[in-house]
């Protein structure tokens, strides 16, 4: 990797960091040619500079844009951006250019740790706090009276270890262990409810407060529902491989032990939406939309949101709600309804008319974003068996498991 640029939803290019040699940022011209056309940039495009690639993420408001020079494979580099951002996130908390701007310094000094020559070097969190301290506001008056920056005067205990990721002679009075499944549902839906495409992806993040050594092993009740799974460097994959269970040493702190699909079953879809829109050139067009639980088994669909993405000879709307409140913007065209939670025995409703320009046709109809979530329940159905510990460790500790399930991007199209 050559160098790094961050990049806002403007197109200004507000910090740059070269490795190997120094790299004009109107290579971004590239990238920024594709973002005029869409958001959704492809994450790897080819320039015509000394045969170049751009490998691009967005997150958090900004875009990291990387040029590599040399044969390398996309994802390792896209693995890395992503590093990066949630180094940056465990540090400051946020990841915008505000923030950004804010701490560049410390900013600056994390990458030159986690990116030596252009090949990644530390990348683990509790690595890099013993090296280059989190920012506070005593830390920065100091730094700034005395001229000192972050960086340790002491080489991190587990970087020369055979678990670089976690540190020696940790403490806790409490010992905890806290496991959050995390799970997103993609779906398309078409006009009469019927499932277009629908797939699952989830991730198992983990807050460990142990003390000591630890060996881990988590069990899962049905495993094999688990597809393109991957896994922090902790885990002993010949493990999983064989029986299926993840066996690990795990670092001290917060991190994100998985990551997987499911695609091998039908996939459920949690909630629906029941609705009649009409649009007439240069009439009142009517609007008539019902939301609610479908299969949650029980529980309770929360932070429910709807983006109705209205076509351009929209011009306005009135409408009323039986809950929540809506706001139609002029200018997107893009009506958004904040329902909140869902009561069973009295669905969310919103009706009302649609104005359309006089004599302009309905070049297509309007589509749905959907955002839910929901509490205590893993939607495909992945449950948590059991958790062991191993290793020289005299202490019993406190073990919980929390399921989320979200919307991830959940589109009805009409």
């Amino acid at each position: 990797m050559e160098s790094l640029f961050i990049i806002n939803t403007q197109g200004d290019v507000f910090l740059e960091k070269h490795w190997r040699s120094v790299i004009s940022k109107g290579i971004c011209d590239y990238f920024l040619d594709k973002l005029k056309v869409s958001n959704d940039v492809i994450p790897v495009i080819p320039t015509s500079f000394q045969s170049t690639n751009l490998v691009s993420i967005g997150r958090c408001g900004v875009f990291l844009v990387s040029v590599c020079k040399s044969e390398i494979s996309p994802l390792f580099v896209l693995e890395f951006l992503h590093r990066v951002v949630d180094t940056f996130i465990d540090y400051f908390s946020e990841c915008n250019e505000t923030i950004i701007k804010e701490n560049y310094v410390v900013i600056y000094e994390l990458l030159d740790e986690m990116l030596d020559n252009g090949f990644p070097l530390a990348t683990e969190s509790n690595v890099l706090k013993e090296l280059i301290k989190p920012p506070n506001i005593l830390r920065s008056i100091a730094n700034s009276v005395t001229g000192k920056t972050n960086f340790s005067d002491t080489l991190p205990v587990g970087s020369l270890s055979a678990i670089p990721w976690r540190k020696s002679g940790v403490k806790y009075t409490n010992n905890e262990a806290y496991f959050d499944v995390i799970e997103e549902v993609d779906a398309i839906i078409d006009r009469s409810g019927a499932t277009i495409f629908a797939e699952i992806s989830g991730e198992i993040q983990c807050l460990i407060k142990l003390s000591g050594m630890p060996d881990l092993s988590l069990s899962f009740i049905n495993p094999r529902i688990l597809d393109d799974v991957s896994f922090h460097p902790c885990v002993r994959y010949k493990r999983w491989d064989t029986e299926r269970v993840l066996s690990f040493i795990p670092p001290d702190g917060s991190f994100r032990l998985m990551s997987y699909h499911v695609t091998s079953q039908t996939v459920p879809i949690p909630i629906y939406i029941r609705q009649n829109i009409h649009l007439k050139s240069g009439e009142q067009g009517k609007l008539d939309i019902t939301v609610g639980p479908k299969t949650t088994l029980g529980r309770t669909l929360e932070s429910v949101k709807l983006e109705i993405l209205f076509p351009k000879s929209v011009v306005n709307c009135s409408l009323v709600t039986t809950q929540g409140k809506y706001v139609f913007d002029q200018n997107t065209k893009i009506l958004n309804w904040d329902v909140g939670k869902i009561d069973v025995q009295k669905l969310p409703n919103i009706r009302g008319s649609v104005t359309t320009v006089q004599g302009c046709t309905i070049e297509s109809m309007p589509s749905i974003n959907v955002q839910f979530t929901i509490s205590q329940l893993a939607v495909s159905g992945l449950k948590v068996n059991r958790l062991d510990m191993y290793g020289d460790v005299k202490y019993k500790p406190f073990k919980g498991v929390k399921y989320v399930t979200k919307a991830g991007k959940f589109q009805i199209r009409l």
